[in-house]
C-alpha cells in the first residue's frame, strides 16, 4: 500500500496503526478497495469511525453494480425497505412512534456547527464549541454500531471529472441511506482514485442507533453535528433522510462555506432548460421555498430538466455556468398526479428502481394524497396497519400517507424530459435566476429586476413565503427566507449576501434576475393564475434573457407588456388572455409592497454585518413606490405607470 509521510516518525506510526486496525477489521475485498485508493486521510477517517462506532462488520463499496446490488439487497433483508409489486419499487417508512416523539422531520434544534473557540464566525447560527461538541457526539456514538454492519460508499457532488466535482464518503449502518444516495448521486470511487490523497472531500458518519421495530428510539440523543474544520458531518439516532442522507442539505452547508472561500455559489436551486425560438435553449436556475412551485416549475412539460433541488454556479470565462449537484430526485409526492405533473407521474409508474417513503401500501401498490385516484380504505403505512379513523395516543387522526413527508427517490435519467446537457462536466450556461415565493396579495406573477444587485436584494434577499394549511402553524403567516436557503446557511447571512453581490464582478454579463408568484389572489381569495400559466411566464423570461421583447419599467422592476403575454398564451397554451386578466394580475399594489419593504428592513436591521446595499436598494424602491402612489393612488395598472 502506498504511504504518505505525515509529520515524520510520529506520522508514520499513526499511518501504520490506522492500517493495522483496518487490516484486522476488514475483509480482503474491502481492504483491497481501500488500498487501491492510496488515500491516508480516508484510511484515518475510516479507522476512527470503526474505533468509535465498533461495528461487527465493514463493507467498503466501489462503483460496481455488484456492490450497489449488495446494498439494495441488504436494505430489504434488514427491513429498511420492502419490495412492492412493480419490479424495482420499494417502500421505506421513516421512524414513527405512537406519540409526538417521531423521526419524520429535520431536527433543527440539534443540528449544530462545531466551531473552534478561537474562530466563532457563525454567531447567528446554531453552533457549539468544537471540542465540547466532539466530546458529546463521540460519547453518543461510542459503540453505536455494535452488532451491525458499517457501509462505506463513495460519491461525487456534481458531475465527475469536472471543475465542479466534490468527492464525498458516506459511512453509515443504514442500507436505506446508502441505497438512497446511490440513486441521488454520481458514483465517486473512481473520482477518489483519480484525485489522489491531497484532494479535499466531504465526509458523513451516520448511525441509526438503537432500534425498536425498525425505529430509532433514542430521540433525546439525536444529534447532527457539522465539523467545519474537517468537513465532516456526524449524525446519530435518526433515520429520517433529511438528517441522514448526508450528501443532500448537510453537504450543502459545507459547500456554502467552500464556495465562499473559492468565489463560487452553492445554492438551493433547480436547474432547467427553457426552449425558445428556433431550437434555442436558455438555462435558468430557481430558488423557491417549500410548497411554492419549485418542482412543478423544474419539471414543466415541453421544457427540459437538469436538476430539481441543488445547483453549483461558477464563473468560467467571464460567464456563469451551473451544474446539478445530484443525479436523482428526492421529492415530495403529495398532490403529484398525472394532470399536473405528467412526466414525473409516468416515471413513478414505470418499472424502475424507485424508493417510496411514508405512503400508503395496498396489494403492493403505493398510494398518496392528491394522486388523482381513490385511496384504499385500509393498508400499510408509516404507523403500521392503517384504516380510516385510526388515531395516535394523542387522539389525533393518522393520515394514510404522512402529510409533508411522503416522498419518492428516483434517478433523473428516468425522466423523459431530462436535458441532454445534464451530465456535461463543464455545466450549462446560465441565462437567468428565478426567485419564487407564495404571496397572496403583493407580488405580480412574473417580474424582471433592473440589474444583478437590484435582483439579488429586492427579489432574492427579500424573499418571503406564506404558510399554508398543510404546514405547521397559522395559515398565511409570511416566513422570511432569503434565496430559500436560510435553514441551510453555514455562514452569517450578511457574509452570504456580500459574497452573492460580489460574484457578479467575475462576470462580463451576469444572468438576468427574475421573480415569479403563482399564488396571487383577488379580494375573494381566488387565484388569479392557473397552474398552467407558469409555462407562459417562463417563455417570457426566456425572451427577456435575449432582449427579444420590450417591457414596462415599474417601481419594482420590469413588467411584461400585454401584447407579448397575449401572444405567448396563444402560442404556448392555445388560450385567450384578456386585458382584464392582465391588469388584475400585474397591477402594482402599493400599500402591500410598502408593507413588505418595512418588514424586510426591520428584519435586516435586527442583524449584524448586513451589506449597506440591502438598505440602500430597498429604500430606493420604497421611494419609487411612494412617488407612484402620490401620482396614481394605491392600485396602479401597468399602462398607468409614467
Amino acid at each position: 500500500m502506498a504511504k504518505t509521510m505525515l509529520g515524520g516518525a510520529r506520522g508514520m506510526e499513526c499511518i501504520d496503526s490506522n492500517w493495522q486496525l483496518l487490516t484486522r477489521r476488514l475483509d480482503v475485498d474491502s481492504l483491497a478497495k481501500l488500498s487501491a485508493l492510496g488515500n491516508e486521510r480516508i484510511n484515518r477517517l475510516l479507522a476512527e469511525a470503526i474505533k468509535l462506532c465498533n461495528p461487527a462488520k465493514v463493507l467498503v463499496c466501489d462503483d460496481s453494480i455488484e456492490d450497489a446490488a449488495k446494498v439494495r439487497t441488504k436494505a430489504i433483508v434488514d427491513g429498511e425497505e420492502r419490495p412492492l409489486a412493480m419490479d424495482g419499487h420499494t417502500v421505506h417508512f421513516d421512524g414513527y412512534i405512537s406519540s409526538r416523539q417521531n423521526d419524520q422531520a429535520r431536527d433543527k434544534e440539534h443540528t449544530r456547527y462545531l466551531v473552534p473557540a478561537e474562530c466563532p464566525d457563525v454567531e447567528e447560527l446554531n453552533s457549539i464549541e468544537r471540542q465540547a461538541g466532539l466530546a458529546e457526539i463521540q460519547t453518543i456514538m461510542r459503540n453505536i454500531m455494535a452488532g451491525k454492519e458499517m457501509l462505506v460508499r463513495f460519491f461525487c457532488l456534481g458531475p465527475t471529472a469536472s471543475p465542479f466535482s466534490i468527492p464525498c464518503v458516506q459511512i453509515t449502518d443504514s442500507a436505506y441511506v446508502a441505497h438512497s444516495e446511490d440513486l441521488l448521486y454520481r458514483p465517486g470511487y473512481e473520482q477518489f482514485r483519480r484525485g489522489g490523497s491531497d484532494s479535499p472531500f466531504f465526509a458523513m458518519l451516520h448511525a441509526a442507533g438503537r432500534l425498536e421495530n425498525g425505529v430509532s428510539v433514542d430521540s433525546d440523543r439525536r444529534r447532527i453535528y457539522i465539523d467545519i474544520v474537517r468537513n465532516l458531518v456526524y449524525c446519530a439516532n435518526s433515520q429520517y433522510a433529511g438528517n441522514t442522507v448526508g450528501l443532500k442539505k448537510l453537504a450543502l452547508r459545507l459547500a456554502i462555506r467552500k464556495a465562499e472561500h473559492e468565489d463560487w455559489l452553492a445554492e438551493h436551486m433547480f436547474l432547467m432548460g427553457v426552449h425558445g425560438p428556433e431550437g434555442r435553449v436558455t438555462y435558468f436556475s430557481g430558488a423557491y421555498p417549500s410548497a411554492c412551485g419549485k418542482t412543478s416549475t423544474a419539471m414543466l412539460q415541453r421544457e427540459t430538466v437538469v436538476g430539481d433541488d441543488l445547483a453549483y454556479i461558477r464563473a468560467i470565462g467571464g460567464h456563469a455556468w451551473a451544474v446539478n449537484v445530484e443525479r436523482g430526485i428526492f421529492g415530495i409526492i403529495e398532490d403529484l398526479n398525472g394532470d399536473d405533473d405528467p412526466v414525473l407521474f409516468r416515471a413513478l409508474n414505470s418499472t424502475d428502481e424507485i424508493i417510496f417513503n411514508n405512503v400508503l401500501i395496498r396489494d403492493g401498490k403505493p398510494y398518496w394524497n392528491g394522486m388523482g385516484r381513490m385511496l384504499p380504505k385500509q393498508g400499510l403505512n408509516y404507523a403500521g396497519l392503517w384504516r380510516p379513523g385510526l388515531t395516535d395516543c394523542w387522539g389525533e387522526e393518522i393520515a394514510p400517507s404522512y402529510r409533508g413527508n411522503a416522498r419518492f427517490t428516483l434517478r433523473l435519467n428516468r425522466m423523459a424530459n431530462l436535458d441532454p446537457q445534464a451530465e456535461e462536466p463543464n455545466g450549462v450556461p446560465l441565462g437567468g435566476i428565478i426567485y419564487g415565493g407564495r404571496d397572496s396579495d403583493t407580488a405580480v406573477p412574473v417580474l424582471e429586476s433592473f440589474d444583478w444587485q437590484h435582483g439579488i436584494i429586492t427579489l432574492g434577499a427579500a424573499l418571503e413565503s406564506e404558510s399554508t394549511a398543510a404546514t405547521h402553524g397559522a395559515q398565511g403567516v409570511r416566513k422570511f427566507n432569503p434565496m430559500a436557503i436560510l435553514d441551510f446557511l453555514s455562514i452569517p447571512l450578511g457574509r452570504y449576501l456580500r459574497h452573492y453581490l460580489a460574484f457578479s464582478e467575475q462576470l462580463e454579463r451576469p444572468p438576468k434576475i427574475f421573480a415569479t408568484n403563482y399564488w396571487l389572489t383577488d379580494e375573494g381569495g381566488d387565484y388569479l393564475n392557473e397552474k398552467r400559466d407558469k409555462a407562459v411566464w417562463l417563455k417570457w423570461m426566456e425572451l427577456r434573457a435575449h432582449g427579444e421583447c420590450s417591457a414596462i419599467r415599474g417601481p419594482t422592476g420590469f413588467l411584461p407588456r400585454y401584447e407579448d403575454l397575449a401572444s405567448l398564451f396563444l402560442q404556448v397554451l392555445d388560450k385567450d388572455y384578456s386585458r382584464q386578466q392582465y391588469e388584475r394580475q400585474f397591477a402594482i399594489r402599493i400599500p402591500q409592497n410598502l408593507a413588505k419593504i418595512k418588514r424586510i428592513v426591520a428584519r435586516y436591521g435586527s442583524l449584524t454585518g448586513i451589506p449597506h446595499e440591502v438598505f440602500t436598494l430597498l429604500e430606493d424602491q420604497r421611494r419609487r413606490l411612494i412617488d407612484l402612489q402620490q401620482q396614481k393612488g394605491d392600485l396602479v395598472f401597468p399602462l398607468e405607470i409614467p
